[in-house]
């Protein structure tokens, strides 16, 4: 062999040796680390995810608007009517079976009376949310839907919904047909509107509520025939005629047609009606309210009631009624929530909120919890459910509370808006307002009130770091005011 090939021979055999060993090594490093995973898993104990019927005596009820089936365990689907002869045949097969507890999906209004019949039998009822117990592919039919809602619930799989007492579904019953002639009004409302601004009567550009005194006055003459606009800018109280005079002069300028003035007339009588509707429900949750607090104290100290802007109850001591049924526990003394706004959450949520184990499950429930669906490393994103009623109360204060006067809260809203935008702003006041009112409920007002106060102060540490920075950087120093 020549010199030159040696020379060039030699290098390559020591680089394949050195590539060999190479490949030795990480394969022996790769064999340790699987030994030591093995090793690793090895004191993980295995357990088996086994099912196992903890209640024996439950049913499964599938309601329907004519017939509900019921399911028991090792016993064929039975049917029987929904009318009240029906029910009461099925609380009686129910007995003769010894079954103590039933479940049953939240079917529009339809399960509300079998509830209540069954709760008076001493059956326990588990109301589910028919989202959590979707039935497997295939199996759409009454029968199986019963079969498979009593399978769930013998093997403790499905919860019980929020259903508070008689007395509080009461009260919720009279706000929420309240709130139904509210909106029911407010349409009204509306078609008054439309018929001024077919006239190109332009009075709700410059009055922001047509329905309140000054405007009732001037609807109510103009379907009396009045058409000059001086002497229905008269009919306005003292601030509209110093401020307004002239846009009010010739806002009332217009076209004014009969058949206009025929549908005002009939929608301003409508609207009235709905407004003798409201003043009745509010005299049945009063009187409610005297029934659910004549056995509880009265408070020896009342604060000084909020201001209601709109949609306020013709409820005498109302504020002393809230008092007395929250146990002087004062809720408006958290921001946004007065006497008015305290009522819709007492009628959604009750009274007795430890049925919420943490504040984290009570906005759980409320659907103000920041969304996490994630699995490992992977997110994803789902289909946004509209919140319960109770939460949508949180999400109106909280609006309300960003339009407010200054304090934490209103600081809190503004920064997120700013970063996140307005929903997400709303959404997270609104959490804070639902845990501030959880706690009062549950643990007394000594506790909100020092938790708000140190949320205050620290707050107003926050924005004097924050005030002094800015006027440092413009050549600035703030000065006390002197006293």
């Amino acid at each position: 062999m020549l010199a030159w090939q040696v020379i060039f021979i030699l290098p390559a055999a020591l680089w394949a040796f050195f590539h060999q060993l190479l490949i030795l090594k990480t394969n022996a490093m790769a064999k340790t680390k699987v030994k030591k995973q093995n090793t690793k898993s090895k004191r993980i104990k295995s357990t088996k995810a086994t099912l196992e019927r903890i209640r024996l005596k439950a049913a499964g009820v599938d309601i329907g608007s004519s017939e509900i089936f019921i399911a028991i365990l090792d016993m064929p689907v039975i049917s029987f009517e929904t009318f009240t002869c029906g029910i009461v045949l099925a609380i009686k097969y129910l007995k003769d079976h010894q079954i103590t507890t039933v479940a049953m999906e939240a079917t529009g209004i339809y399960w509300l009376p079998i509830y209540e019949m069954f709760d008076q039998a001493g059956i326990e009822v588990y109301v589910v949310n028919g989202g959590h117990v979707k039935n497997v592919p295939g199996r759409k039919t009454d029968v199986l839907d019963s079969e498979w809602l009593r399978e769930l619930h013998t093997f403790g799989l499905v919860r019980s919904s929020f259903i508070p007492d008689e007395e509080i579904r009461k009260l919720r019953y009279f706000m929420r047909l309240r709130k139904d002639h509210i909106t029911m009004g407010a349409s009204h409302i509306q078609h008054i509107q439309k018929n001024m601004d077919t006239m190109n009567i332009k009075l709700h550009n410059v009055i922001s509520n047509i329905m309140g005194v000054s405007g009732l006055k001037i609807i109510r003459a103009i379907l009396a025939g009045e058409r000059s606009a001086i002497k229905l800018m008269e009919l306005c109280n003292e601030v509209i005629k110093g401020k307004k005079r002239e846009e009010v002069i010739k806002s009332l300028e217009g076209n004014y047609k009969p058949e206009c003035i025929f549908g005002m007339q009939q929608a301003l009588e409508m609207w009235e009606m709905y407004q003798n509707k409201i003043q009745e429900c509010d005299k049945e949750i009063g009187e409610l309210l005297e029934k659910m607090t004549q056995d509880k104290p009265t408070p020896a100290e009342l604060s000084k009631p909020k201001q209601i802007n709109s949609h306020k109850p013709d409820i005498a001591d109302l504020h002393l009624l809230m008092m007395k049924l929250t146990g002087e526990n004062d809720a408006t003394r958290i921001a946004g929530i007065n006497d008015y706004s305290l009522l819709q959450l007492i009628s959604e949520i009750g009274l007795d909120l430890t049925r919420w184990p943490t504040s984290n499950h009570f906005v759980s429930w409320l659907d103000l919890a920041p969304p996490m669906h994630q699995s490992g490393k992977s997110k994803r994103q789902r289909r946004i459910k509209r919140p319960n009623n109770a939460g949508q109360i949180f999400r109106e204060l909280a609006k309300n509370v960003g339009n407010g006067k200054h304090n934490a809260l209103v600081g809190f809203f503004r920064r997120l808006k700013s970063r996140s935008g307005a929903k997400v702003a709303t959404k997270a006041t609104a959490r804070k307002i639902a845990v501030y009112y959880y706690n009062l409920m549950t643990k007394g007002i000594k506790f909100v009130a020092e938790g708000i106060a140190q949320y205050e102060e620290r707050y107003k540490e926050q924005m004097l770091k924050s005030l002094t920075k800015r006027a440092k950087d413009m050549g600035l120093k703030l000065v006390p005011i002197a006293a």
